[in-house]
């Protein structure tokens, strides 16, 4: 078993949340013109393309068993689910308004970690996960007075991120990374591909296919591509760190965002905007400053799955 080194899993965390954006703004550029199921094959199918190579090089592409198997499935639906809403809300919301609903996650990853794994949870990291949140309320405060049902996808997506994340993280300490990506994306990609050509000719639109024109294949490869390297920190930083360490980190995902907003489409923030973000950076240097300080001590590890 992988020995838990909570600062290198808080440095991969940090590269999760500075790239995840970038995919999400990608799938935000192709939605006018994709449906979201498509832009969500291509995002799984790329991922697979991808992480094939790297995995057969380093020769991780071991046969998984029938038990490890049984869990690339459930992560796979619960990351294809969590994926296809979080895509649906930002076809009708910004950037920033959907992954700032979508962070009660750390919420409820921090009370599944110390459920299903047993991870210590203190008072400090429950103070730092309130006040991340409270940043991201006053950047963005969600309300399904504004913006009817599409609020309630990113919620969707919260929890089945945090329930993929608990999988990865009891699974991750004997699979490596790359084939634990590779796995699922390869699941995920074997069940929405037969979805969309079931539903062709249904009339509905979210997976409904058509031919990619032009600029839109940089966008939908874009898509798959940072996905990859994404999800792989992701799984990195879960392999070294518990998930109630990490989980505070996430909040400065929301920072990437009001960056791309800005860049991309146009979105200023507002003075309220900016109190968030330092809000949302220091919740989350408390939360490495307070690592490195106990990193004597290391936190207790995940155990092994029975």
């Amino acid at each position: 078993m992988t020995p838990d080194r909570p600062l290198l899993g808080i440095v991969l965390m940090i590269g999760f949340t500075a790239t995840a954006p970038v995919m999400d703004a990608f799938a935000k550029l192709a939605a006018p013109a994709i449906g979201v199921g498509q832009i969500v094959a291509f995002r799984f199918g790329v991922q697979a393309l991808v992480l094939l190579p790297f995995a057969l090089l380093l020769a991780q592409l071991a046969r998984p068993d029938l038990r490890d198997l049984g869990l690339h499935f459930v992560r796979a639906g619960l990351i294809l689910l969590a994926t296809v809403a979080f895509f649906s809300a930002l076809r009708v919301m910004p950037l920033a308004d959907a992954i700032a609903i979508f962070f009660v996650e750390p919420f409820i990853l921090t009370l599944l970690g110390a459920l299903f794994l047993g991870e210590a949870i203190g008072w400090r990291r429950i103070v730092a996960c309130a006040v991340g949140f409270a940043g991201a309320l006053l950047i963005i405060r969600p309300s399904l007075a504004v913006f009817g049902s599409a609020a309630l996808f990113p919620l969707v997506t919260a929890l089945c991120f945090a329930f993929y994340m608990v999988l990865t993280r009891s699974i991750a300490h004997r699979i490596p990374p790359v084939a634990l990506q590779f796995w699922t994306a390869l699941v995920a990609t074997a069940l929405i591909l037969p979805t969309l050509f079931l539903s062709r000719g249904s009339g509905f639109a979210p997976l409904e296919m058509s031919q990619p024109q032009g600029v839109i294949w940089v966008w939908l490869l874009g898509v798959g591509i940072v996905a990859s390297v994404s999800h792989l920190l992701i799984s990195f930083a879960l392999k070294f760190a518990p998930a109630a360490t990490i989980a505070p980190l996430q909040y400065l995902e929301i920072v990437a965002a009001t960056v791309l907003g800005l860049l991309v489409f146009d979105d200023l923030p507002d003075r309220q905007t900016f109190v968030g973000i330092a809000l949302i950076v220091a919740s989350g240097l408390y939360v490495f400053l307070r690592e490195r300080r106990i990193g004597r001590a290391p936190l207790p590890a995940a155990p092994p799955p029975a």
